[in-house]
Order: structure tokens, then C-alpha cells, then sequence
């Protein structure tokens, strides 16, 4: 290894080490420090062509400095623990929000009460103790182990899910190198993922399950594109019953699968993911799952683009927030898209279908009503497959959202917002007009899928 890459990693371990276990998340002055540093090494080390194992190497090494540490940029983890102390207590997490069992106006006829110290230890840290869960069968099962596990201790339940992600993001790292052999492309592209700090952080550190997600699409990708189908369509289940938003991805598989192929696809599909809901079924389920989606298309905001845009307008025009109309018209809007981009798709391949998907993802988080860092670790990885920067650039600004938690209230700074989206936009303008989002040639094993 050169000196100036080894020198290059130790800092960014510094960097990271720090991150992990000397700043909390309100200090956004030293977080983005940190984090601008962290980036501006990872773009360099990329940069000066740091070798594939070296780089994977240090990708695995980064990512342990993390191990013992609680995550002090996000207090999600507070609620996984909770649906999975549920679960592995035997009750169904979708059934109730947590006032309902453990708050202050919780009926004496509760199934749980506070008497039960760990929910006890728990409730006050939730943020969101008032809304049912959204987290779909695949966590639940994860929370529930690693809860069944570790009844007792947090550190331990937190160690087990970060076991378990730095195993999916094993799976990922193998499976990108596959298929970045396979279409024709530099295994070496696979470090503009592995490396990138927003995906250290957020998933590795602040234990986001988009990581697994990325591991079963990159996981079905691989099976379609091997002529595995059915396989193809189980592990399509499993990325949307970890987050419901590969579903995305259907319109494009159209194009490239064969009518026969297509239904045995679907009816796997169907069938695995009826398989993972039905431990849970119930009509509890069906309305409260409804429920949490309407609150996230109607009700829920945070450093969003073209949404903060059009409300303003609509606050101009009637003296109230429309969210109410403007999320789900948005959502719409999405799912117009995805269809026009299916169909007016040129050759599609399963070489292209990351570029198709990216796409597609973007134009999802652009006319969203919440864009949280973590939701953008699926446009790096699927990145990876294209000459584009603009989602490489995006996950490093979109850090500038954590200004919102400077003060418990959660007040956002329009101003950085707009400067985010100003330079991720002019990226995305300089990719279109210089071929990058081109796509790769097509190559021999990458050929039109309906002929495969």
C-alpha cells in the first residue's frame, strides 16, 4: 500500500472513530467537519486509484470501528428494539402503538404494562411512540432476534443487528464485484459504494436497513441475470418486505421478461411475500400499515425539493400547507414516471436495469415529501453501474440535513436545503449533458433480457 493511501485511512478511521463515539448529533458544527473530511479523503483515495483489496479491505476495517458503539446520529434503533422486544415477547408489533401499551394514558386492561422495565427504559426515548409501525415482516424477524437474544441489553441488541448488516454489506460487496464482472464493467467501481461515508455512517453506523434492501436487489439482479426467475422473484419478496420502495422496479422488469417468465416471477413474488406477512396477518395489520403510509405521503416533511417548492406555492395561493393533496399527486406523479420510463426505455438489458432504477429512484426522492439521508444509500450503490457522480455528490451534501436536529424542535434551514439541491441539480445536469447516465454498451452476458 502506498504511504499516502495508508496515511489517507488512518484519517479517515480518526474521523470516523470520532463520529462514532465523540459527537452527538446535535453539534452539527464538528459532524460536518467529520463528515466533509471523511469525503474529501474517500473522493481522493478514489481518485488516486487505491487498489481493489486494499480498498476492501478497508472497507470491512472501517466499518468494525463502529461495533460496540449506540448511534448517536439517529435514535431510530430505540423503536427497532421495542417492535422486537414485542416479537420476541410473543406479541404482534403492528397491533398497537407503543402509548397505547406503555404510555401515560394506556388502558388498565393493557396486555403490557410499564411493569415490563425494558419498555418501561424505552418508551421515553421513542420519536415516534404515537404512530403504529412501518417496519415491514424481514426487520420485524431481525429486531425480534436479535431482541430474543439480548432482553436486557441494549449495547448487545444493537451489536447483533450491526453483526448481522455488516454481513448483509458483505453479501452486497460480493455480489457487486459478480455483477460488475459480468456486465462488462471495473470491479474497482464496486469502492464508490463500499467506501462512500454516507453509507458507513447511516447503515453501518446508524443501522439502516437500507443495507439489506440493497443486498437482496443486487441479489435478485444477479439470479434474472443468471436466468433464475423464480429465485429472482423470492428475492424481490425479501428486499420489499425489508422497505416497501423496490416495488419501484416492477414496471421495468416488463421489458425484460418473457410472459412465462413474468408469471412465475410474480407468482413468486406473491407467494414468499404473503409468506413473510402472514406470521403477522390480521385486519390490525391491513388498517394500521394504511395508516402509517397515509401519515408518510400526508403528513410527513423533511429536506425535500421540489415538494418545499410546490407548497410554498400553494401556501401563497390558499394560506394553508397541502400536503394532504400534494404528497399523494407527487407519489402519482412518481408512478407516471416509472411507467414512461419503462416504456420508452432503448434496449433494456439487465445491464441497464441499475441505470433504469436509479433513475427511476430519483426522480422518486426529487418530488418527495422526506428525504432522509439514509434513503439515499440506494442511489450510491446503484451508481455504481453508471459514469454518473450526481448521487456520489448528493450523499455527501445531503449531510447538510442534519442541521434540522442543532435544536430539539427540528427546525430545518431552508437555505442549506436549496444549496443541496442546487449543486446535486447542477451535477445531475452536467451527468445528462456529458453521456454519463448513458448506460453501459451491452455486452455478451448482458444481452436484451427477453432473449436470454
Amino acid at each position: 500500500m502506498k504511504p499516502t493511501h495508508f496515511i489517507g485511512l488512518l484519517l479517515s478511521a480518526a474521523a470516523y472513530g470520532l463520529l462514532a463515539y465523540a459527537t452527538p448529533r446535535p453539534a452539527f458544527g464538528p459532524l460536518v467537519g467529520l463528515l466533509a473530511l471523511a469525503f474529501g479523503l474517500y473522493w481522493w483515495l478514489l481518485k488516486t486509484a487505491l487498489l481493489l483489496r486494499q480498498g476492501l479491505l478497508a472497507a470491512l476495517l472501517l466499518r468494525l470501528l463502529w461495533l460496540p458503539a449506540l448511534p448517536a446520529l439517529s435514535d431510530d434503533y430505540h423503536r427497532f428494539r421495542w417492535d422486537g422486544l414485542l416479537l420476541s415477547q410473543g406479541h404482534n408489533p403492528y397491533r398497537h402503538r407503543p402509548d397505547e401499551l406503555a404510555g401515560p394514558d394506556k388502558p388498565a386492561s393493557s396486555e403490557l404494562t410499564t411493569n415490563n422495565q425494558q419498555l418501561a427504559t424505552i418508551y421515553p426515548r421513542l420519536n415516534s411512540p404515537h404512530y403504529y409501525s412501518v417496519y415491514p415482516p424481514v426487520d420485524q424477524a431481525v429486531f425480534g432476534l436479535a431482541a430474543g437474544l439480548f432482553p436486557a441489553s441494549e449495547r448487545g441488541f444493537v451489536v447483533a443487528l450491526r453483526v448481522l448488516l455488516l454481513l448483509a454489506e458483505a453479501a452486497t460487496a460480493g455480489l457487486l464485484l459478480a455483477l460488475l464482472r459480468r456486465f462488462g464493467q471495473p470491479p474497482e467501481r464496486a469502492l464508490w459504494y463500499l467506501l462512500n461515508p454516507l453509507v458507513v455512517v447511516e447503515l453501518t453506523g446508524n443501522l439502516h436497513f437500507e443495507g439489506l434492501v440493497g443486498c437482496f436487489v443486487l441479489l435478485m439482479l444477479w439470479l434474472l441475470a443468471r436466468g433464475r426467475t423464480a429465485a429472482g422473484g423470492g428475492a424481490l419478496a425479501l428486499a420489499v418486505a425489508t422497505k416497501l420502495l423496490p416495488l419501484l422496479v416492477l414496471p421495468l422488469l416488463l421489458r425484460r421478461l418473457l410472459w412465462p417468465q413474468l408469471l412465475r416471477f410474480g407468482l413468486v413474488l406473491g407467494v414468499v411475500l404473503a409468506g413473510l406477512f402472514v406470521p403477522f396477518l390480521s385486519l390490525e395489520l391491513i388498517e394500521n400499515i394504511g395508516r402509517s403510509l397515509n401519515l408518510y405521503f400526508r403528513s410527513f416533511e423533511f429536506n425535500a425539493s421540489v415538494y418545499y417548492l410546490v407548497r410554498a406555492v400553494g401556501q401563497w395561493v390558499s394560506g394553508y400547507n397541502q400536503i394532504a393533496l400534494l404528497g399523494p399527486a407527487l407519489a402519482l406523479l412518481t408512478a407516471t414516471g416509472g411507467l414512461l420510463l419503462a416504456a420508452t426505455e432503448r434496449r433494456p438489458t439487465w445491464a441497464t436495469l441499475p441505470r433504469a432504477l436509479l433513475l427511476l429512484l430519483t426522480l422518486y426522492f426529487l418530488l418527495a415529501t422526506t428525504v432522509h439521508p439514509w434513503y439515499l444509500t440506494p442511489l450510491v450503490l446503484l451508481s455504481v453501474f453508471t459514469r454518473a457522480r450526481y448521487a456520489l455528490v448528493w450523499s455527501g451534501m445531503v449531510v447538510l440535513s442534519y442541521a434540522a436536529y442543532r435544536t430539539t424542535a427540528y427546525t430545518e434551514s431552508l437555505g442549506l436545503v436549496a444549496l443541496e439541491y442546487t449543486v446535486v441539480l447542477a451535477v445531475l445536469l452536467l451527468d445528462f449533458r456529458q453521456g454519463r447516465l448513458s448506460g453501459p454498451q451491452p455486452e455478451v452476458q448482458s444481452r436484451p433480457a427477453r432473449h436470454a
